[in-house]
């Protein structure tokens, strides 16, 4: 693991794996243990009928699952977020659902995230008689999604160590069978860690039941990792979300194109280029609220003024004239499907890219992915949760880069033209 020099920044991840292995538990003991809850949801907690946890000892896991529902059932439904911060940095953390059905709920929350834990529970894999360990197959759908998702640093917790004794023979097994599933994959940075969520040994606080253990405990890991943001040195990227207009009977009429900056920096005088028309634009101002700058970096939200006078509208990309993106009427991408509808290659869907929609016909589906042995199949449709590669042609051409070098013009969604809910994500790979 790297180590961070910026103490103040923002770390995001999320919690990943099974049903029941203590994700939800696992973050309300960071933020109790971390003095990031307030002293009336610790007395709700403390209240709630719907207990899960042994005696008097509050059930820390309602800290995130706040639908009545997740209460009821004693399960995680929604992607639910909450922010702490310690005064070496600031976290916002995405608790995601354990079951399958809900596996793309996990997308969701995997999709911005720097990092991710995979909570093992030790109770629930299966020790083989020849030394080795069958992990869950959510552990590794969950995996592979981080992997396709390119999720930074993971950070592997075998919990609930205190229902093995703290042994760390069994510890050590289940870290090489999922060091050799994570080589299988492409997984590289990754870093394990035992701890016990619900007595919360190694989360905060060290304890003398796992003094075998020497690296850090996860709040102390979490503090030093790195995250540095590659699209600062990405091509400029600023799809147009609208565009902005003074009264057009005015001498000074004023045309701004509003948006985001989703990669790169832009300053004025830079020679830009509008995509997909591919006509040439030279950037004259940059506005926000607070006035006029000189130059902005991803991640700002602002107003661009051109000295040209262009047609753009929304949908439309400008990027930088030396190193424009890449134009496509045809495009390969691995996908999850998040529908409960199956994938039908007869039947048009509507993508939505960056700021963009547009009509969108799969024309093949190129190898559907088996989790557990991570070999490619042939497939004539995919179901809930199947990854898969297929091959895409789309209406419009899509000014677009491939998700290893610029996430956000290199993912999408599929949207069901009938019902208008998302059916797939993905992520183009060129």
């Amino acid at each position: 693991m790297t180590t961070n020099t910026n103490e103040q920044s923002l770390l995001r991840f999320i919690t990943a794996g099974s049903v029941d292995d203590g994700k939800s538990t696992l973050i309300g003991r960071l933020l109790f243990d971390s003095k990031g809850i307030f002293a009336d949801q610790l007395d709700a907690m403390s209240r709630s009928k719907h207990k899960r946890t042994v005696g008097d000892a509050v059930d820390l896991s309602l800290l995130t699952d706040g639908l009545e529902a997740e209460r009821e059932q004693g399960i995680t439904i929604d992607v639910a977020y909450r922010y702490f911060a310690t005064p070496k940095r600031k976290f916002i953390i995405a608790d995601t659902p354990g079951h399958e059905q809900y596996t793309r709920n996990m997308v969701t929350g995997a999709s911005t995230a720097d990092a991710v834990i995979i909570l093992v529970d030790v109770s629930k894999v299966k020790l083989r008689e020849d030394g080795g360990v069958d992990l869950l197959i959510q552990t590794k759908r969950h995996s592979t999604i981080a992997h396709l998702l390119q999720i930074e640093h993971v950070i592997v917790a075998v919990n609930k160590m205190d229902l093995v004794n703290y042994d760390q023979d069994i510890y050590n097994r289940i870290v090489k069978a999922y060091g050799d599933f994570a080589a299988s994959l492409g997984l590289k940075d990754i870093t394990p860690i035992p701890l016990s969520a619900l007595s919360g040994e190694n989360v905060v606080d060290r304890t003398e039941k796992l003094a075998w253990y020497q690296g850090p405990t996860l709040i102390e890991l979490l503090e030093s990792l790195s995250v540095y943001d590659e699209s600062h040195d990405a091509p400029f990227r600023f799809p147009v979300q609208l565009v902005a207009r003074h009264n057009g009977h005015e001498a000074n009429d004023f045309r701004g194109y509003m948006g985001r900056i989703e990669a790169g920096k832009v300053s004025v005088g830079d020679k830009l280029v509008v995509q997909p028309s591919g006509q040439s634009a030279t950037v004259k101002d940059i506005v926000t609220l607070e006035g006029s700058h000189q130059s902005a970096v991803v991640g700002q939200s602002v107003t661009l003024l051109l000295d040209e006078y262009l047609d753009i509208s929304r949908g439309d990309l400008l990027a930088s004239a030396d190193r424009p993106a890449t134009q496509l009427k045809q495009l390969k991408a691995d996908v999850c499907w998040m529908s409960d509808e199956p994938l039908d290659v007869r039947r048009k869907y509507w993508i939505k890219h960056g700021t963009k929609q547009t009509s969108a016909k799969v024309k093949a589906i190129e190898s559907l992915l088996d989790i557990n042995t991570q070999q490619r199949h042939s497939a004539e449709g995919l179901k809930l949760n199947d990854i898969a590669t297929i091959e895409l042609a789309v209406q419009q051409p899509l000014a677009a880069d491939a998700y290893s070098d610029i996430r956000a013009t290199g993912a999408f969604i599929l949207i069901d033209e009938v019902t208008h809910q998302t059916v797939a994500a993905g992520m183009i790979r060129l």
